[in-house]
């Protein structure tokens, strides 16, 4: 059993296969997703299929390349999705330095203030870091923030375990089966195991036997693969591990139980 804890699900990619994707992922026992969102309207649509489909459960953010369209309003629709029920995360918020589609000034104020929401309704954060690690363990670190998911992760060794000395969690995706990213696999090798978590970023990151096409939840056994393979662990206790972490971090209900939703 296996958890996919970053996918966007609800994005028009998935709008004419849905459930098909959906039953995909259950066939190859992936059994829960959190399809986050990154601006407000994504995030409806993440509450929305939380809402309708049982293994589904949504994270609400705003991306740093809608940084620009954080303020007061925008900070109060977050605040009233993130009780809606089956809403388990803030994010993905971050930082972007790569393709700076929002002004770094306005990415680190919307980046801040998702911070101290998700303080403030005792939810974990999804944070996106591309290019910016510095600063956004700066700003985790003077924030305060403690339940802490680094999304694809993407940073050095260093990095991740300064990560896992403040208890935060490394998220890992589609690129650690790119044939170049020995960087990744060595942060596997090494990884802290009770802070380890697997995801697809669908319909981005595919892996390595799928580039060039949409990635969905399906692919994560394909990234779970790799992983078991670099920690020699049987790939079934891999499962088990990473579903137990993300049950941990997001607060989801014991994995025998299924969720209550207005599934059709």
């Amino acid at each position: 059993m296996f958890i996919d804890t970053h996918a966007h699900i609800q994005m028009r990619e998935f709008d004419h296969d849905r459930a098909e994707a959906l039953a995909r992922a259950e066939a190859v026992g992936i059994k829960r997703m959190i399809a986050v969102g990154y601006h407000l309207a994504a995030s409806q649509k993440a509450v929305e299929a939380a809402q309708r489909y049982p293994q589904v459960y949504a994270g609400v953010g705003i991306h740093p390349h809608d940084a620009e369209t954080y303020n007061d309003a925008a900070e109060e629709a977050l605040r009233a999705l993130a009780k809606q029920p089956k809403v388990v995360a803030i994010g993905e918020t971050g930082l972007d330095f790569f393709r700076n589609r929002a002004p770094r000034a306005m990415q680190l104020d919307a980046f801040r203030r998702q911070i101290r929401l998700a303080r403030e309704l005792d939810l974990p954060l999804i944070v996106h870091d591309r290019d910016a690690h510095p600063d956004t363990m700066q700003n985790l670190g003077a924030e305060g923030a403690e339940r802490v998911v680094l999304h694809c992760f993407s940073g050095d060794l260093a990095m991740a375990e300064e990560a896992w000395r403040r208890g935060y969690y490394v998220s890992i995706a589609g690129p650690v089966t790119y044939p170049k990213n020995e960087t990744l696999r060595e942060i596997v090798r090494k990884a802290k195991t009770d802070r380890l978590l697997l995801e697809t970023d669908c319909p981005y990151l595919p892996p390595q036997t799928f580039r060039g096409q949409r990635n969905e939840p399906a692919h994560l056994l394909h990234t779970a693969q790799e992983v078991a393979r670099l920690m020699n662990m049987p790939l079934a206790e891999l499962g088990r591990l990473t579903a137990e972490n993300a049950r941990r971090f997001f607060r989801l209900p014991p994995l025998d139980q299924c969720s209550e939703s207005n599934a059709s």
